[in-house]
């Protein structure tokens, strides 16, 4: 009679599965760095931390198996604080990459110096939310912050529509763990947001749409700060008119005069031949003085020429410098005239048929393109890939205006498709 025998064996292992998962979910008591413990034999500890400290900071998981001391100092807050004192010789830049909803799948940490990679913790789950896209990652000091997006509700009607969300998580690489925080006044995805200093968070414009599917959606022109010490939101005067699908930037230095830039996006929308909804791109930049301004906007006009396509590209900002992604071309945005020029092109990029990335790091430019994979929109393929690939990285110094290439293996196990990625730089 092995049918009994069979099923009890397979109630005991699930108990033991159960039990097993259960305990998986207890917190991990943090490790004590004991003063008496040497790290590097022949040095003391204060040179030791000092050394370990200068080590890239993805390669610190797989150096924690060294020592029961190297996984109690590597694991400690006293890291971080190290890291961040002399910073300018010490802290890393790098490449915050959520791939997907970052409740389902886990987001990445990428040094474009040593090609390293380390992947975070899955976002605190909500059971009736999923799919979240369109929202935005700021780095901010040591920790990384995720606001707002577009997320599908399964209490909603329809289901097929998503909705804005006002969720504010924190990611604290201190306490190596997420944390939720006050929500904003009015949830958004899409929308412009910068941290203006060391404490606050300015987020403007926004509304809901679908992630893939261009057009419809909602438009908002409500604009928030963050006051991250309270962890209180506030309005703050409204754009001059509803934007949606815009960024934003800080130009000027933190001790003159500081101004936050929304540009990009679309305002209204039109029909074509009364069924196709088209977005109508804005032209413009709005624009709000940080420092003794009153919160007010100004407006800086058309950007763009007789004939020119005022539709934008990805743009990233370099310290007051805007550029942007225009298919093979890097353009340049010149205040004084309030046009874009042509700085440079790319060199051996692909036919423009995928979706690029596009960010700075460290000052440069990273023109990110995904090499060996599948045509997103191809239909054939339905089976999931067991790798993403390899990602082609060629960077710009708009200093010297050269440019370099690079190649790393990203560790996702399904395709990064660079319409939906979100990015974001954080220094550690």
């Amino acid at each position: 009679m092995p049918l009994p025998i069979f099923s009890s064996r397979l109630q005991s292992s699930s108990s033991s599965s159960s039990s097993s998962s259960s305990r998986s979910y207890l917190p991990r008591p943090k490790p004590r760095i004991d003063p008496s413990s040497t790290l590097i034999p022949g040095l003391s500890n204060d040179v030791a931390r000092l050394i370990l400290s200068f080590i890239p900071y993805p390669h610190i998981p797989r150096l924690k198996s060294t020592s029961k001391s190297w996984y109690a100092f590597l694991s400690s807050k006293t890291l971080i604080s190290l890291r961040h004192r002399n910073s300018n010789h010490r802290l890393s830049h790098l490449l915050c990459i959520f791939p997907q909803d970052p409740s389902i799948s886990p987001p990445f940490l990428f040094d474009p110096i040593t090609l390293s990679w380390r992947s975070l913790p899955l976002m605190p789950c909500n059971p009736h939310v999923y799919g979240l896209c369109n929202f935005v990652a700021v780095g901010l000091g040591s920790d990384l912050y995720v606001l707002g997006g577009s997320a599908f509700d399964t209490r909603s009607y329809p289901l097929d529509r998503p909705l804005p969300s006002s969720s504010v998580f924190r990611y604290s690489f201190v306490k190596s763990a997420w944390e939720r925080l006050s929500p904003m006044l009015s949830p958004r995805g899409s929308f412009a947001c910068a941290a203006v200093s060391k404490d606050r968070i300015v987020v403007a414009g926004g509304g809901s749409r679908h992630s893939l599917f261009g057009a419809a959606g909602s438009r908002m022109s409500s604009v928030e700060e963050y006051d991250v010490e309270r962890d209180e939101w506030r309005e703050m005067h409204e754009l001059p008119r509803f934007r949606a699908g815009c960024v934003g930037f800080v130009v000027g230095e933190e001790e003159g005069d500081r101004e936050f830039w929304v540009m990009g996006g679309y305002g209204g929308s039109r029909t074509v031949s009364g069924v196709l909804p088209v977005d109508e791109y804005c032209k413009d930049a709005a624009v709000m003085k940080l420092n003794g301004g009153g919160e007010k906007w100004r407006l800086v006009g058309d950007m763009w020429g007789e004939g020119e396509s005022p539709k934008l590209g990805k743009i990233v900002a370099v310290k007051s410098v805007f550029f942007m992604l225009d298919r093979d071309w890097i353009l340049r945005y010149e205040m004084g005239s309030n046009r874009w020029v042509k700085e440079s092109s790319v060199p051996k990029k692909d036919p423009f048929d995928k979706p690029v990335g596009f960010v700075e790091v460290n000052g440069e430019l990273h023109v990110m393109i995904l090499l060996d994979g599948y045509n997103l929109m191809d239909t054939r393929h339905t089976r999931q890939r067991s790798n993403a690939g390899s990602l082609m990285i060629h960077v710009y110094d708009p200093k010297k205006r050269t440019w370099r290439s690079v190649v790393a293996k990203p560790p996702f196990n399904h395709q990064l498709d660079f319409r939906t990625t979100v990015m974001c730089t954080i220094r550690l």
